[in-house]
């Protein structure tokens, strides 16, 4: 399968070892030594590189450093709330170079999962982006979702959002629909490793989305269902319609679809307009301190690492990310793979 977004013609080229480099967090599972490619101008994703990949794998990293803000911005929208900082190491996951080694984290908060893994996929900027978003949502949850079939499947919307779906062969839907689409709108399945009810997230969503209702106001409705929330109880909030009529109205408009489900968007809903929220006043708020922040010290001439350091403050003490990220969460999330590569994920 091919995937013809390509990264930017005016990438910059990877940067030398810096004197000031910072120390990298313990990976998930990454053992290697980590090479500090850069961080980016917010100050929010600082990005790490296997030295010991090809030159093409040294390039993703620095072309992550270049589009993180978009990322991390276009995450904020998406769930109305700002993130924390975070680190991530781009290298061959699993072996592979393409992007299917997929990606991994911990926690499903910014405390405990802040340390993210992403495959090396050489030639494609965008596929490496998106990796690194379904991690990034993953802590937006605040606690909740991840590692249930709802919250892999919005993580995997995430992705898709923001990057174009460069992650076009992870697909779902269609192991839902080949396997007799069971009913996983009534029932949330507590893992986000089997890709059958992954699936019928994906599928429920790209309905919901074409039946406009973006994933700015999808994700933050998720959120708040928590781990045991169901779609069927998304609907209800969303339509004002009773969750009774999710599954039978989801029913109908597949069997209406002319072509079946084939990728993880049968309905069309990426193609809506506006797939992010607009940012709450909270965000805007706490964004307009951040750029004061550096606004600031670039004025009085404080040293980047202090400039840096001094934004991450302001990022951890923002109302103590959504009151300490909803609680923290212990370790559920699991890594991200194409459903070839990991068995019913």
């Amino acid at each position: 399968m091919k995937h013809p977004i390509k990264p930017p013609s005016d990438a910059k080229k990877p940067t030398t070892l810096r004197l000031d480099t910072p120390v990298a967090p313990p990976w998930p599972s990454y053992q290697g030594n980590s090479q500090f490619t850069g961080t980016s101008p917010s100050g929010r994703v600082t990005v790490y590189v296997d030295p010991t990949l090809d030159p093409p794998g040294l390039q993703n990293a620095q072309d992550l450093v270049n589009d993180a803000d978009r990322v991390v911005t276009a995450n904020d929208a998406i769930f109305g709330t700002v993130g924390g900082p975070v680190s991530v190491i781009v290298f061959a996951l699993g072996g592979n170079t393409d992007g299917t080694g997929g990606a991994d984290h911990m926690g499903c908060d910014y405390t405990t999962g802040a340390a993210i893994e992403v495959c090396a996929s050489y030639g494609n900027a965008a596929r490496v982006s998106a990796l690194f978003e379904a991690e990034l949502s993953e802590c937006s949850m605040g606690g909740n979702l991840c590692g249930t079939s709802t919250g892999e499947g919005l993580s995997r919307w995430c992705a898709a959002v923001i990057s174009n779906n460069a992650l076009a062969d992870f697909a779902t839907a269609p192991q839902w629909a080949q396997s007799g689409m069971p009913d996983f709108v009534n029932q949330t399945e507590a893992t986000d490793q089997n890709a059958v009810s992954t699936g019928c997230t994906m599928a429920f969503l790209s309905w919901l989305m074409s039946q406009n209702h973006p994933l700015g106001q999808i994700a933050p409705t998720m959120v708040s269902l928590g781990d045991n929330g169901t779609l069927a109880q998304l609907y209800a909030d969303l339509t004002s319609d009773s969750q009774q009529n999710a599954w039978p109205s989801f029913q109908a408009a597949v069997d209406a679809l002319p072509g079946g489900i084939t990728d993880d968007d049968p309905f069309g809903g990426a193609a809506q307009p506006s797939q992010v929220a607009h940012i709450t006043p909270l965000t805007a708020a706490i964004a307009g301190r951040v750029f004061a922040s550096i606004l600031g010290n670039v004025a009085t001439g404080k040293a980047a690492n202090q400039i840096v350091a001094d934004v991450r403050a302001l990022l951890v003490a923002a109302p103590a990310v959504k009151a300490a990220a909803a609680s923290l969460c212990y370790p559920k999330s699991r890594r991200l793979v194409p459903p070839a590569a990991g068995g019913r994920k």
